[in-house]
C-alpha cells in the first residue's frame, strides 16, 4: 500500500498544475498567518507601516504577476511544442517536468494569489500594527523571490525546448535509469536460471506497457501463498490479455484466479512507456531524434553524430559501475525470478536506427564505427560481442548504400572487426 501511494504521489508531482497549486496554498496561509503577529504584544518595538505603502507593493505584484504568469505559460507551451517537433514527441514528458520552469510558474501564480488575499484582508482591517509589519516583510521577501526566480527562468526558457538542451535532458534521464538497471538488473530479485517445471501461467488483465512492478508486494504474495514465481515481463514490455506475465509453482493446490488477480495488481500497466524504470526507453528516444535528423527533409547529420556521442557515454556507465561495485548485489526478493535485458537489445535500440538511416553518410558511419571501437574497450564480454556484431552490420549497410569506393575503404579501416 505504501509503495502504491508513493507511486501515485510521484505521478501527481509530474503534473504541471501540482506545484502552482501547492504554492497557492502556501501563499494563502502566509497572507493570513501575518495576522497572528498581532497577538504577541510587541507593537511598541516595531515600526508602524502604513497601509498605503503595503497596498502599493501588493498592487504592483497583482498587476504584474498575472501578466507574467500568462507569458510564462505561453513560453512553456511554445517550448513543449518545439521539443516535440524538433526532437521527438517522447521528449514531451521530460521537458514538461522541467523543475526551473515549474518553480517559476508556481512562484508567479503564488505571488498573484498572495497579493489578492493580502489586499482583501488589508482593506477589511484584518491586520493590526504588528500584522502589517509582518505582512510588509512577507511582501518584500516575496518580491525578492519573484525577481530572482524571473532572472533564473529567463535564462532557462531561452534554452528550454531547444534541440541540444532536450538531448541533454533525455541523456540525463536515461543515465539515471540505466545506472539503476546496471546496479540491479533483476530488480533485486533472483535471475532466471534453467527450467521452471510444473508451473502455471498467469496472464495479464490489461493492454499496454508495463510501467512499474511492485517487487515488495510480489515477494509478500509469494511468501503468504508459499509460491515460487518467475516474471515474464519487465518495465517497458507491452502486454495484452493473452500475454503471460508470470509463471508460478507451489507444492500446494493453487487458486489460479485469485493469484492472477493479486499479481496483476502489483504490475502497473499504462498506455505509454515512462523513463524512470525503463532503461531502454531513453536510448529509443535519443535514436528517434537521430533518425529525424537524418531524414531527407531535415538532413542534419551533426545531430545524429551528437546522439552517437550520447549513446557512447551511456554505455560507458557499465564500465563505471563495474569500478564502483565492490560487493555482490544483495537479493531482497528470493521467491521471485526476473529476466534481465540482453545487451543486443540495448545496442539494437541505440544504434540500429542510426546505422539504417545514416548508411549513406560517411561522417555518421565513421563516428558510429569509432564508437563501436571505443565500446569494445569496456571490460564487459556482452558489450564487446554486441559492438563487434553491430559494427559488421553497420558496415554491410554502408556497402549497400555508399557508391564511392574510397569512402568504403576509409570506413573499413575504422571498423572494430578489422582491428
Amino acid at each position: 500500500m505504501k509503495k502504491n501511494i508513493r507511486i501515485y504521489i510521484l505521478k501527481i508531482r509530474e503534473k504541471l498544475w501540482f506545484r502552482p497549486l501547492l504554492f497557492c496554498v502556501f501563499s494563502v496561509i502566509g497572507a493570513l498567518f501575518a495576522h497572528q503577529a498581532d497577538g504577541f504584544g510587541f507593537n511598541e518595538n516595531i515600526p508602524d507601516i502604513s497601509i498605503d505603502s503595503i497596498k502599493a507593493l501588493l498592487d504592483t505584484i497583482s498587476s504584474s504577476m498575472l501578466v507574467i504568469s500568462i507569458f510564462a505559460v505561453g513560453s512553456m507551451i511554445s517550448a513543449f511544442s518545439n521539443a516535440s517537433t524538433t526532437a521527438t514527441p517522447r521528449s514531451f514528458k521530460i521537458v514538461v517536468t522541467d523543475d526551473v520552469s515549474q518553480n517559476a510558474l508556481s512562484v508567479f501564480i503564488g505571488a498573484f494569489i498572495f497579493s489578492i488575499v493580502a489586499t482583501i484582508a488589508l482593506n477589511n482591517e484584518y491586520y493590526g500594527k504588528a500584522g502589517r509589519f509582518i505582512l510588509f516583510l512577507f511582501t518584500i521577501l516575496l518580491f525578492t523571490v519573484v525577481i530572482l526566480t524571473f532572472l533564473r527562468w529567463v535564462d532557462r526558457i531561452s534554452r528550454l525546448g531547444r534541440l541540444e538542451h532536450t538531448i541533454n535532458q533525455i541523456e540525463t534521464v536515461a543515465a539515471k535509469s540505466l545506472t539503476e538497471y546496471i546496479s540491479h538488473p533483476n530488480l533485486k530479485a533472483l535471475p532466471i536460471r534453467g527450467d521452471f517445471p510444473d508451473s502455471l501461467a498467469i496472464t495479464a488483465n490489461s493492454v499496454g506497457y508495463v510501467q512499474h512492478i511492485n517487487m515488495e508486494e510480489l515477494q509478500a504474495i509469494a511468501k503468504d501463498l508459499d509460491l515460487k514465481m518467475r516474471l515474464n515481463c519487465i518495465p517497458g514490455k507491452f502486454v495484452h490479455d493473452h500475454f503471460v506475465i508470470a509463471y508460478v509453482r507451489s507444492d500446494q493446490n493453487l487458486e489460479l484466479e485469485m493469484i492472477a488477480k493479486k499479481i496483476n495488481n502489483t504490475i502497473h500497466v499504462g498506455t505509454t512507456r515512462i523513463f524512470d524504470e525503463d532503461p531502454r526507453f531513453g536510448l529509443i528516444a535519443l535514436s528517434e531524434i537521430a533518425s529525424r535528423a537524418l531524414s531527407p527533409g531535415i538532413n542534419d547529420p551533426g545531430t545524429a553524430i551528437q546522439i552517437i556521442g550520447s549513446h557512447e557515454r551511456l554505455f560507458f556507465l557499465w564500465n563505471q559501475e563495474k569500478k564502483s561495485k565492490t560487493e555482490k548485489e544483495e537479493v531482497l526478493y528470493d521467491r521471485v525470478e526476473v529476466q534481465d535485458i540482453s545487451m543486443e537489445d540495448f545496442f539494437d535500440d541505440a544504434f540500429r536506427p542510426i546505422s539504417r538511416d545514416g548508411a549513406d553518410n560517411i561522417e555518421v558511419m565513421l563516428r558510429l564505427q569509432k564508437t563501436y571501437t571505443s565500446l569494445g574497450t569496456i571490460d564487459n564480454d556482452a558489450i564487446k560481442k554486441s559492438a563487434t556484431q553491430f559494427a559488421k552490420e553497420a558496415f554491410n549497410r554502408a556497402k549497400l548504400a555508399m557508391q564511392f569506393e574510397n569512402d568504403l575503404e576509409n570506413l573499413k579501416e575504422h571498423c572494430l572487426f578489422s582491428k
